[in-house]
């Protein structure tokens, strides 16, 4: 079950691959001719916020509020670094489906929903702030500034090693790889949020990168002021700052997502069966060369018109654009991984109660059945995930439209969009296909 990513997705799904192309990429070329007709300047350049009421504003950035999440996020860490340790080295262990199901798909839904959730909970950020506290120090600065230079970087690099561990590494559901990656993972955020500051957390954190990023989906945001306030998802993806790596970062996520689905079709499979080089190999480069086509793409799509030099640079476009990706990544993991996280979700949670796999029933869960109505209802199935990939495609090409309206000469707003829309349809195909026709 924690191997079956694609759980209930692909032919098993009652809707023709070539339909399901065909509409989807139908419904993103109309999409673009409609937002030329009818929008025609820019709209989220400008401010629009509702300040959130002062009562819900208090109590969200009270410092009861920030330390009842840190402890629950803290506890549940240490709940399952316990059963990583003392309990089985087996797939009932509910490691696996924390670690690879509720940590990492779960950061979707719950960014969508509650914004920057990842950072409120993360153990990482919670270890520097008592480590900062214990010494007298502030958790915002460290020994030295982050250079501005890395950006994004260290988080495309944290992203490629957790979804390295996860779909090539051949013993990821064995609990030593995993204790020795999180020992990593912990080594490198801690020490480096020391040094740089918590500011590091957020571009080298795995899990709290990607959770910024989906959150600039949901509607909660900050003012320049720092006040909590509620915006539209598309204006808070457009206050995404451009930086260093942010290609590379939403490339990592969106290719492998992608090499997830094609890494278990039947020709894939065949491929590396028969192959003399070992799988781990083949996968890495797989991997590596998926993550590289969407960058390449997207960076040869954005470069390919004319711009205004003077006011803005060619080689700055890929990254002013970069945010346009951030839905269209969501869309796809959420047609990808939906059964893989509500089912294995639901898998874990009955798991929970019996950490050590002894028969135990801490909470009460250890009997409880996992509900398969999704997998039962193929065709309910089907239409989410075309729906899903099809609007974060929309999104992404409102996000990206209205920003080239502010980036793009008048005489090219058209023409210049132009390839950047080619890539879409490409991904939009390509998603689509990997879906339904892998």
């Amino acid at each position: 079950m924690i191997q079956a990513h694609g759980l209930g997705g692909g032919s098993d799904l009652p809707i023709p691959a070539s339909l399901a192309i065909a509409g989807g990429t139908a419904a993103l070329t109309l999409s673009f001719v409609v937002l030329l007709l009818a929008w025609r300047t820019p709209r989220f350049a400008t401010e629009r916020a509702r300040t959130v009421p002062a009562g819900l504003a208090a109590v969200v950035d009270g410092a009861a509020f920030a330390l009842v999440l840190r402890v629950l996020g803290f506890a549940l860490f240490a709940f399952v670094a316990w059963a990583s340790i003392a309990g089985p080295d087996i797939l009932p262990n509910p490691t696996f489906g924390v670690v690879y199901v509720w940590l990492w798909v779960g950061i979707v839904p719950t960014s969508l929903l509650f914004g920057r959730f990842y950072r409120a909970v993360s153990p990482a950020r919670t270890i520097h702030l008592v480590i900062a506290r214990l010494s007298g120090g502030d958790p915002a600065t460290g020994i030295r500034e982050l250079p501005a230079w890395l950006g994004w970087w260290p988080a495309a690099v944290t992203l490629f090693a957790f979804v390295w561990l996860e779909l090539v590494y051949p013993n990821a559901t064995y609990l030593g790889p995993l204790q020795l990656w999180f020992a990593l993972y912990f080594l490198v955020t801690v020490v480096g949020a020391a040094v740089y500051g918590d500011r590091w957390l957020s571009r080298a954190d795995p899990f709290e990168a990607w959770s910024d990023l989906a959150a600039r989906l949901s509607v909660w945001g900050r003012d320049d002021d720092g006040r909590l306030v509620v915006r539209s998802p598309l204006r808070n993806l457009a206050r995404l700052e451009p930086a260093p790596g942010l290609v590379a970062t939403v490339a990592v996520l969106l290719g492998s997502t992608a090499f997830d689905s094609f890494r278990e079709a039947p020709w894939w499979v065949r491929f590396v069966q028969e192959a003399s080089v070992p799988q781990s190999w083949l996968g890495t480069g797989a991997l590596l060369l998926t993550v590289l086509v969407v960058g390449a793409t997207f960076t040869l799509a954005t470069r390919g018109t004319s711009v205004d030099e003077r006011r803005v640079p060619s080689h700055e476009l890929p990254a002013r654009l970069a945010h346009s990706v951030v839905p269209i990544v969501v869309g796809y993991m959420v047609a990808h991984y939906l059964t893989y996280f509500v089912e294995v979700g639901q898998l874990t949670l009955i798991q929970l109660s019996d950490p050590l796999v002894d028969g135990s029933n801490l909470f009460g869960t250890a009997d409880w059945q996992v509900d398969y109505w999704l997998s039962t209802h193929p065709s309910f199935l089907a239409t989410v995930k075309v729906l899903a990939i099809v609007v974060g495609h929309v999104l992404g090409v409102v996000a990206a439209h209205d920003m080239s309206l502010r980036l793009l000469p008048k005489a090219h707003q058209v023409t210049g969009q132009l390839p950047l829309l080619g890539a879409m349809v490409l991904y939009t195909f390509g998603g689509l296909y990997l879906l339904f026709g892998s």
